[in-house]
């Protein structure tokens, strides 16, 4: 991958796109009680904006919005006073800058060899080639009668051929018969090919006789023959370097008599939690608790991502057992994961446990929503070790933007992210200056053709309930406040493993 210097790892493209259309072309608006519906095609209406755009340099502004989604018919003023919060003191980072750290410290695992089963899903890190040709005989391909093509040259419906039947081949027979001119050999799928035969007649293009079989077809020399080493010869490549191995691929690497295959193995990520009001999932949470959701929700998608993943829970609080642990994952893992409700205004536990192992560089970083990360290598093995919020959605949402990426560029995958397709918003959207939100949306295919998106709940980020039911993540830029009801939005469809 090459890395673009005005863009880091984007390669020149950004992950989401900026979007200040013109209505020039029919676009869908919400119906009142059907949905979304498509502009008469000879109407012309009148030029209006799809999102409202904001210059750059107005980002130091000292006041933000609060992110919402519209229910009304008119738009608030996106740095008016209402919702409002003081930010001038804080020095925002970029999605792109804390993305590109992540992406420039990871480490990219040793290969390992693997019993080719186990490494179904990894990528291969050698080139495999073959010591032997595949077929390693001639064979039929399909059940028929091998016969010589100059005996059935005139062979037609009105005039069949017959011939002489004389026995019968069947797969794994190893013994190799002959026939003459003017005799024919009942085969088998896979069956070895009789000397001075050099096609295979269908069984239904015969009477599938047994002493005498009258043919109805001519066919040409090599005909429903399987020549040894058609499919692969020896010292051909079987697989190349960076390919997935599936189930095709298996099948191939076990056919040239490969047992093992050396792979990019999966990255050892390790789950963690931080929290004085977390219980685990068996405990029944008292008064200021809850159960600690995000080790389990983080865990489950780094193994989606590709990832050997051990959820080592939540972190205790005891300053001695802290590090203890930190210290245990930071040997086991190849990326350490952590979330937590991390002290904005000074250091806390975790934070002085994880300074003592190497330091770590806590920032905000202008999304929506949680906007405090950090980042650092730890340990003397300089471990990766990622923090996302401690809210569940906010966890989810840090992990799909900065881990899964990491997790894919360990694996040695070619595309870190995931795809983006550009939708037509059902409601209006507005979103903070200067931030980028995510929201969690359902995005459908229109009737019409293209997408339609419509947001679940406000971006609230404590609504696990809104985000399991949701399909992508709508994605809308930091110098865009508000996007119109027909207006598009970059989306990010969030199939399981895609």
């Amino acid at each position: 991958m090459t890395e673009d210097k005005s863009r880091g790892w984007f390669g020149g493209s950004r992950e989401t796109t900026q979007l200040d259309l013109e209505r020039g072309t029919p676009v869908r608006h919400p119906a009142p009680d059907a949905g979304l519906a498509l502009l008469d095609e000879g109407s012309a209406p009148a030029p209006s904006r799809d999102t409202v755009q904001v210059e750059r340099s107005v980002f130091a502004a000292e006041r933000v919005p609060s992110p919402a989604v519209s229910s009304g018919d008119r738009a608030p003023d996106p740095i008016g006073n209402t919702g409002s919060v003081d930010v001038s003191a804080l020095r925002l980072r970029t999605v792109e800058q804390h993305l590109d750290e992540i992406l420039g410290s990871v480490p990219q695992p040793d290969p390992i060899e693997l019993a080719v089963l186990d490494a179904q899903g990894l990528l291969c890190a050698e080139l495999v080639t073959s010591t032997r040709a595949l077929p390693s005989f001639e064979q039929a391909g399909l059940d028929g009668y091998a016969v010589s093509s100059a005996d059935i040259a005139a062979a037609t419906v009105e005039a069949p051929v017959e011939l002489a039947v004389v026995g019968e081949s069947t797969a794994g027979s190893g013994e190799r018969a002959a026939i003459n001119a003017g005799l024919a050999q009942k085969v088998a799928v896979g069956a070895m090919m009789p000397a001075g035969a050099d096609v295979v007649v269908p069984a239904a293009w015969t009477d599938q006789g047994a002493a005498r079989v009258a043919v109805y077809a001519a066919l040409a020399p090599g005909s429903y023959v399987r020549r040894t080493g058609d499919d692969v010869a020896p010292g051909d490549t079987a697989v190349q370097i960076g390919t997935p191995i599936g189930p095709a691929q298996i099948s191939l690497l076990a056919a040239v008599g490969r047992e093992r295959v050396s792979v990019r193995p999966r990255p050892r990520v390790s789950v963690l939690c931080a929290g004085d009001e977390l219980v685990d999932v068996g405990a029944t949470p008292g008064p200021g608790q809850i159960v600690d959701v995000n080790s389990y929700a983080l865990a489950a998608a780094a193994r989606d991502a590709g990832a050997e993943v051990y959820r080592a829970g939540i972190l205790p609080g005891d300053p001695r057992r802290l590090t203890d642990l930190l210290e245990s994952q930071l040997l086991r893992s190849d990326v350490v994961l952590i979330a937590g409700t991390f002290a904005s205004g000074g250091a806390d536990q975790l934070q002085e446990a994880l300074h003592a192992l190497g330091g770590m560089a806590f920032t905000q970083v202008a999304m929506h929503p949680g906007p405090l990360h950090a980042f650092g290598r730890l340990g003397h093995e300089q471990v990766p070790v990622i923090c996302v919020p401690g809210e569940p959605v906010a966890a989810l949402v840090a992990f799909e933007v900065f881990v899964r990426p990491a997790i894919r560029l360990m694996l040695g995958k070619r595309q870190l992210f995931r795809r983006t397709v550009q939708a037509v918003s059902a409601q209006q959207l507005l979103s903070p200056l200067g931030y980028r939100q995510y929201l969690h949306g359902q995005v459908m295919r229109h009737p019409d053709g293209g997408y339609v998106v419509e947001p679940i709940g406000d971006g609230d980020q404590a609504m696990l309930a809104r985000m399991a039911r949701a399909n992508c993540l709508i994605v809308v830029d930091e110098d865009v406040t508000e996007v119109s009801a027909g207006g598009l939005v970059t989306v990010m469809p969030m199939l399981l493993g895609g």
